[in-house]
């Protein structure tokens, strides 16, 4: 962590003790009977509020509403007092939240249930890896050990396990709201099951069985989960920006010799490496598609409507469009 941060870090927790001392150090459960939730992401909220359905039992903060992209997202010192005060606090595990672990250390709540949903996917989880033509992160730091794909959020199969561990969490803190929880629990795998059977369908009908994508690539649990294949420009949690010519004529040759029509990018990402790519291919007539990775989701947008089924079912009716 470099020393930015740790000030960041030092000067929220000196907020976070003065509050405590001068009395105001009891959780919002304690005043008005109603849990607060913390979740991080927006797939965790998302799935959060589906299983709180209508109790009207908890007040649920999305931390990252403004829609910062989550690997660049740093708390701020409000952020960490809302953490503080919650019941129950809903985070991924990756690489990008490491500044969780100073966070849950500074809590005023100390009877806050915290779920690492790493935790809850066990062998499920996914290492992060390299493919043929992917740029390599050459300024990026590892810690020794393995490094996990953070973007578990792109699986239909993995969002049942997640929503199971979220809502057992939630039940263990309002016992008497239990019962209504379990049955939104139920509701709602139904529809990410029958969302799910319509990504295999999909997968099984299709004539392509690979994508190409000149960005990032946070999809790995996605296209594993249907056998699709894939190429990009970079690994899911990479820092570059730029690719190398050795990249763009990698993935260009990749686009000829699969005679794929489409490159994709990400929501919100620049369109010039894989017009690149287009470029030097022979491919002339490729398109380029987007694909979410639900991760610069805004509370605007929650208030829209977007929710994780609609750009789940987005991103099949994109796949579907360009598969066939």
């Amino acid at each position: 962590m470099d020393l930015l941060r740790k000030a960041l870090f030092f000067m929220a927790a000196a907020v976070i003790a003065a509050a405590s001392l001068s009395g105001c150090a009891e959780s919002r459960k304690a005043d008005d009977g109603r849990l607060s939730i913390v979740c991080t992401n927006f797939s965790e909220y998302d799935w959060t509020k589906n299983i709180i359905g209508s109790t009207d039992s908890a007040d649920i903060t999305y931390l990252l509403g403004s829609g910062v992209d989550i690997h660049n997202y740093q708390p701020s010192t409000q952020d960490m007092l809302t953490i503080s005060d919650c019941d129950v606090f809903i985070y991924s595990g990756g690489e990008s939240e490491t500044w969780v672990d100073d966070a849950i250390g500074n809590v005023r709540n100390k009877d806050i249930k915290v779920l690492r949903l790493f935790d809850a996917l066990g062998q499920r989880l996914k290492e992060e890896e390299t493919k043929e033509g992917m740029e390599s992160d050459e300024d990026e730091e590892h810690d020794e050990g393995i490094e996990y794909d953070e973007h578990i959020w792109l699986s239909l199969k993995n969002a049942e396990v997640l929503c199971s561990s979220i809502c057992e969490s939630l039940c263990e803190a309002d016992p008497s709201n239990a019962d209504a929880y379990r049955s939104n629990l139920d509701r709602y795998e139904e529809k990410l099951k029958a969302l799910d059977g319509k990504y295999t369908e999909m997968a099984e009908s299709s004539d392509v069985r690979t994508i190409l994508v000149g960005d990032r690539f946070p999809f790995r649990y996605l296209v594993d989960d249907y056998d699709i294949d894939y190429y990009a420009a970079f690994a899911g949690c990479s820092a570059e920006t730029n690719a190398s010519f050795e990249t763009i004529a990698t993935l260009a040759g990749k686009l000829d010799e699969l005679k794929l029509g489409t490159v994709f990018i990400l929501e919100n990402s620049d369109d010039s490496i894989a017009r690149s790519i287009i470029d030097n291919s022979d491919s002339k007539n490729a398109v380029i598609e987007k694909l979410s990775s639900l991760q610069s989701v805004t509370q605007k947008d929650v208030e829209s409507g977007v929710t994780y089924l609609s750009l789940m079912e987005e991103n099949l009716e994109t796949l579907k469009k360009v598969l066939g």
